[in-house]
């Protein structure tokens, strides 16, 4: 591939006491990505020195930059964020763990912002130590939410085509009930539809809705939730195929998801469990609705097992190769929008 068109993606560290370097830096060990794309990781030489030595790949280098207009299109690089000695601990939570977290996740966006780099993907943040001034957010979705001025839709995808999406994100559930309406139901399913379109060039989707309530409230004996979400289904009018409200334990009990396109859940865990489920280590969460590209793997910090170099990367390889996807999908459609095909100027045949 052309030097030139390579897709520059930019990586944030994600906290350094958890997985994140780990799996960044066993996925840039294959020497095979930098054909696709050109990655710059944003945290310290130092910090990458520690995990390298940690991992045993003394034999990754990386191209060092100051400034980030100085990107080498043939190597991994390293954009240093910050000088000082950071203490790192591996599996503890830390205050420097999330203010390191910060800096690369603010150099990264802000670059993306000023279109140095055409990609983010993130690694995971834990979301009590990261909480300061400059963030004051729930997650990562949020604070791209805001720092991008747009309405973010949270959306898991797999290899195997599973995609879930979610009307409430990170909410305590006894919120969610009272979060619920018929006009929010219908933006997320609105921008599930563009986003399934523009992204993956799917033309009309067929998209299936989960119920709150055990049983999709069983005609109202369980609660009366679903109701709102069923009128607010029946009373769309987008292009595309939305059915529902169905139970969500003999939805995917059944496998019913492989029919559909994209699938709905009305909270976080309704969607995430069956997800990772299915799909863990080699799912991807992507942040749809926004006007640039994100992508992270779909776990966290990984407290547990950090430090013990046994963290699987699929996820996050599958994290870079998708933002990849998207980012070409996005401009091809640009593209045929700005020049479509001048069905007009065909003459019927008598």
């Amino acid at each position: 591939m052309n030097d030139s068109q390579k897709i520059i993606i930019g990586i944030s560290q994600g906290d350094i006491n958890g997985v994140g370097l780990e799996v960044i830096l066993k996925t840039f060990s294959d020497h095979a990505i930098t054909e696709i794309c050109t990655p710059i990781i944003f945290s310290s030489q130092k910090t990458i020195a520690y995990y390298k030595k940690l991992l045993g790949l003394d034999d990754l280098n990386f191209h060092l930059l100051k400034d980030i207009n100085q990107i080498n299109h043939k190597k991994v690089n390293l954009y240093n964020c910050y000088e000082e000695e950071v203490t790192i601990e591996p599996g503890q939570q830390t205050e420097l763990g999330g203010k390191y977290a910060f800096v690369s996740l603010n150099e990264a966006t802000n670059a993306l912002l000023q279109n140095k780099i055409n990609v983010l993907v993130t690694a995971p943040i834990n979301k009590k130590n990261i909480q300061r001034n400059d963030f004051n957010f729930i997650g990562h979705t949020e604070f791209l939410g805001n720092k991008f001025n747009g309405n973010p839709l949270m959306l898991l995808c797999s290899e195997n085509g599973l995609r879930v999406a979610l009307v409430t994100e990170h909410l305590p559930i006894k919120d969610v009930a009272s979060k619920l309406n018929k006009e929010l139901i219908q933006n997320k399913i609105k921008q599930l539809t563009q986003s399934l379109l523009v992204d993956f060039g799917i033309r009309k989707p067929k998209i299936a809705v989960l119920g709150l309530n055990p049983h999709a409230g069983d005609n109202g004996a369980i609660g009366t939730e679903d109701k709102i979400i069923s009128d607010a289904i029946q009373s769309l009018d987008i292009n595309a195929l939305v059915y529902g409200p169905y139970p969500a334990d003999g939805f995917f009990g059944n496998s019913l998801y492989t029919q559909f396109d994209a699938v709905l859940a009305m909270y976080h865990d309704q969607g995430l469990i069956p997800f990772k489920t299915i799909a863990f280590n080699s799912g991807v969460n992507y942040t749809a609705g926004l006007n640039v590209v994100r992508t992270s793997p779909d776990h966290g910090t990984a407290y547990d097992i950090a430090g013990k170099g046994i963290a699987n990367e699929q996820s996050f390889k599958q994290a870079i190769y998708m933002a990849i996807d998207v980012f070409k999908a996005r401009k091809m459609y640009s593209e045929i929008s700005a020049n479509p095909l001048p069905f007009s100027n065909i003459k019927k045949e008598r």
